[in-house]
This record gives structure tokens, sequence and C-alpha cells, in this order.
């Protein structure tokens, strides 16, 4: 019979691991034709509904003072890729609770291979199609806003992996400490709304009272999206160079946090 013990001697090398799960979330978002259909959707509502709508009332010197120099869509953009890349990411961790259900779990617990190297291929696989789907989301975004400043993009793409690997970490760690779909949905919940709000993401963050910008410091997606107003378009509020930092720090703090959750996973 195969043990822990003695699975150690043919244990799966490290990176290749890490490329097969990595393959196989990639794969299995391709597989789920509504989720790829409501990320093209999910911005165009935004843009339309939200940027169209609120751009014709926050115009004029004042507007475009609070708002960096920019307009309204211009200045939602970013925002929404970057929300996007958020939502994507941070549900990802619902496949733990998934596989646990279906006893996907089971068979990676007792693979031969480190648990390290599993949840870092699936956090990469996740972040890919996270930014996958924000970069779709930024296209859309920008052929309504307008002028973009394309040399930016390569900074934009690393802003959203940083963020979109922050934020999957983050989900796959709860996913991994809860034993229900109706508890990781419910802390989903209640931790996105705030943080859609408190990041700057559809709202300047210029104006808000201090309490909220003390908030607003202690959450990922700030840095992220202000990045990637900062690489695109301008009008950020911090340090490009800051934003990048923070966001890596972040990224280092959460991955091993991830790790050491799903290390300690059962199959209750």
């Amino acid at each position: 019979m195969t043990t822990p013990a003695n699975r150690r001697g043919y244990e799966t090398p490290f990176l290749t691991a890490v490329s097969i799960m990595a393959y196989r979330q990639v794969k299995r978002f391709l597989r789920m034709r509504a989720r790829i259909v409501m990320a093209l959707i999910q911005p165009l509502v935004w843009m339309l509904f939200f940027g169209l709508g609120w751009s014709s009332t926050l115009r004029g010197p004042m507007a475009r003072q609070v708002l960096g120099g920019l307009s309204y869509l211009e200045f939602l953009a970013p925002g929404v890729a970057m929300m996007t890349v958020f939502g994507t990411s941070f549900f990802a961790g619902a496949s733990v609770v998934w596989d646990r259900e279906f006893g996907f779990l089971k068979e990676v617990l007792v693979a031969p291979a480190s648990r390290k190297a599993i949840i870092l291929g699936r956090a990469l696989g996740d972040s890919l199609v996270a930014i996958a789907q924000g970069l779709v989301t930024f296209a859309i975004a920008c052929a309504l806003a307008g002028h973009v400043n394309l040399v930016g993009l390569p900074l934009l793409v690393a802003a959203m992996f940083l963020t979109a690997l922050a934020h999957t970490s983050l989900g796959i760690a709860i996913g991994s400490l809860v034993t229900s779909m109706e508890a990781f949905q419910l802390i989903v919940n209640l931790i996105s709304m705030p943080t859609i709000f408190l990041s700057g993401t559809v709202f300047p963050l210029k104006m808000a009272p201090e309490w909220m910008k003390s908030l607003s410091m202690l959450i990922p997606l700030t840095y992220g999206v202000d990045a990637a107003r900062s690489a695109t378009f301008g009008g950020a509020l911090i340090p490009l160079w800051l934003d990048m930092a923070v966001l890596s720090a972040l990224v280092l703090a959460l991955v091993l946090l991830s790790a050491k959750a799903f290390e300690r996973a059962t199959l209750a």
C-alpha cells in the first residue's frame, strides 16, 4: 500500500506539480462558458450604465481636479478592469470547497506532490484566468473611455498579476478553512462589496473622509487599482513603485497564508 512515507521517494517535481495544477484551473475555466460570457457582459454593464450615467454629472474643472485630471470614464476604466480581476481571483477559492464536496480534494491530498506546489499551481492558474478576463474588460472599457497610455500596458499586466495572486491566495485560504459553499459565499460577499467601494474603484478617494482613506490603505485592491490607473491614464494617489512594492509584500504574505491553510485542510 502507498503511504505518505514511501511516496516521498518518487514525489512529483515541484515545478511539474505547479504547472499541472495551473493547467487544470485554466482548463476548468474554459469549460465554463457561462463564466466567459459573464466576463464580457459585466464590464459593459458597469461602463454603459454606471460610467456613461455618471460621466454626464462628474464633469467640469472641479470634477477633473477630484478625479486627478481624468474624465470619469478614464477614471473608471482601470477600476472596472481591476474589479474584474478581483472578483474572478477572490471567488477562485470556491474551487477548493467544490473539490472537497466532489471528492477531488481527497485525490489531491494523497497525491505524491508537495501541497505547497499544488496550492501555488492553483493560485497561478486562477490568476492567469483573472488576468485574461481583466485584459478583456480593460479593452472594452478603453473603447468607451478613449485615450490610453499603451506604454504602461506591461505595468498594468504586472499590477493585475500581483492583485490576482494576492486575492486568489486569500480566497484559497478561506476556501481551505470553511466546509460549505454557503459559508464561503457568505464570507466572500461580506468582504467584496466594502472592498470594491473602499479601494477607489468607482469613486475617488481624494475627497473621502480620513477614516475611510486610512481603511482603504489596508485593502490590497486599493494598490492594484491605483497602480493600474497610474500606468494607463495617470491621476494616481500613490507613487507607482510604492503600489507595486506593497502588492509584492502582500502577495508573499498571502501565498504563505494560503499554503499554511491548505496544508491544514481536512475532508470534513
